[in-house]
């Protein structure tokens, strides 16, 4: 089987690494030529464990190829993924320039039945635009009987956990509206079927819509508990008390009740958006939604205010150690970050910033330019610092040498963004600590 997946970002490349593992002959292409000369050489642009080995593998196999050139081998696919950007526009609906920009390459170079799939996070309704640009160009051409089929294939990767959440899925969910498109996905996801994972057939709209739902219930739900969690500070309450036995609720359950200062990333800020904005175009107003937003908006604020109020205000000219900014660990992806959030707010009150982070090193350079120091572990980042701020628990800041970390830093202050830290435990080493929700 031949399968073609635009886009080499996190969702294109993992997807493409991991059809080539179960034995598909796979196609990567990017417009980014330096982006492709680099993967031929085994230079993987992202930070994600364990998707080295599986490109360096199938690649030497030949059964996973790079190239810039979609025309070349576009009539030698049976199946081809839009894997590419959708990044919220300035008014916060999904930009598809990305996805019509391949819809139309594929429109004016396509010979032979072809199977069109959006793996890229889109409004609903998007793949039927797809389509219909297809169906027009052909028209053009003068190839209206050359028939071709479309299909929305969502994808539900975890940065950081993202290869073995494709290789080893909750679900899969496949939107279709023929029996050949069926027949095609069936076929191509059957290595994966053998594992009992279930692939989920559906309508192209619900399929879409699907996407969009699934990641406004966990962020419905972090805000939630953010809010919780500011709630129990000033009755006091422990969330994490509160979170244990909310979460022994079968009902409930205990994923993504873990309060912090905000949730960021590729998906959940421009998903909501889009789809507070797919709701506004049908006359319909998502206000659950508006309120997560606002919620996380402010939560991400929350840093910044218990190391002001500690100082009482008068923080220009300390220095803040901050410890991770990726928007979560395993990632080096910085895309609405908490940390920018408080990194802004530190240096325009004129304070001092020395950051680390195990893989977001660059990307930090490529934003913050010379604005901040960069450390080079965690205990040079905090040298000197007046409070040590983690937005990020990584698992290398779990079991710092708090002694250490007592005769370096000049005021013994922790601000715990995530709730990995011990109060109790920080007290008896002398410190002053401040977490989320917490007395």
């Amino acid at each position: 089987m031949k399968v073609a997946i635009i886009g080499t970002g996190y969702v294109g490349l993992v997807s493409g690494a991991c059809f080539a593992e179960m034995g598909v002959n796979v196609t990567c292409v990017d417009i980014n030529k330096e982006r492709i000369e680099s993967l031929k050489d085994g230079i993987i642009p992202i930070y994600e464990p364990g998707l080295k080995n599986i490109v360096d593998r199938n690649y030497k196999a030949q059964r996973l190829h790079f190239t810039t050139d979609l025309p070349s081998i576009l009539n030698d696919m049976q199946i081809v993924f839009i894997a590419v950007g959708t990044p919220s526009d300035d008014t916060g609906n999904a930009d598809l320039s990305y996805v019509f920009n391949v819809a139309n390459t594929i429109a004016d170079h396509i010979e032979k039945p072809l199977l069109i799939v959006t793996k890229s996070t889109v409004p609903v309704g998007t793949s039927f635009q797809i389509r219909d640009i297809v169906k027009k160009r052909l028209a053009e051409r003068g190839l209206s009987d050359l028939s071709f089929d479309v299909a929305s294939n969502p994808e539900f990767l975890k940065e950081g956990a993202a290869v073995d959440d494709f290789m080893s899925p909750d679900r899969v969910v496949v939107g279709v509206e023929s029996e050949n498109a069926k027949e095609l996905m069936t076929k191509l996801y059957r290595p994966f079927l053998l594992n009992n994972f279930r692939v989920i057939f559906m309508d192209i709209l619900s399929s879409e819509m699907t996407k969009y739902a699934s990641n406004a219930m966990l962020a419905t739900r972090i805000s939630f508990m953010n809010d919780v969690a500011n709630l129990c500070e000033l009755v006091g309450a422990d969330v994490n008390m509160v979170r244990r036995g909310m979460g022994s609720d079968t009902r409930i359950g205990k994923s993504f009740l873990y309060p912090g200062c905000g949730y960021g990333g590729s998906c959940f800020p421009k998903d909501i958006r889009a789809i507070i904005k797919v709701a506004e175009n049908v006359g319909y107003e998502m206000r659950v939604l508006k309120a997560v937003e606002t919620v996380n908006n402010k939560q991400k604020n929350v840093l910044f205010r218990k190391f002001s109020d500690f100082f009482n205000g008068d923080i220009a000219g300390k220095t803040v150690a901050v410890w991770g900014l990726s928007f979560k660990p395993e990632t080096d992806d910085m895309r609405d970050a908490p940390s920018l959030t408080l990194i802004k707010s530190v240096l325009d009150a004129g304070a001092n910033i020395r950051a680390y982070d195990p893989a977001a090193m660059q990307e930090a350079k490529k934003l913050l330019n010379d604005t901040v120091y960069y450390a080079t572990d965690i205990y040079d980042a905090a040298n000197n610092a007046d409070v040590l701020i983690v937005p990020t628990e990584w698992k290398e800041f779990r079991l710092p040498n708090w002694e250490v970390l007592k005769k370096i830093m000049r005021t013994h202050l922790v601000v715990d963004g995530r709730n990995i830290y011990s109060g109790e435990e920080l007290s008896s080493y002398g410190f002053e600590y401040r977490g989320i929700g917490q007395k």
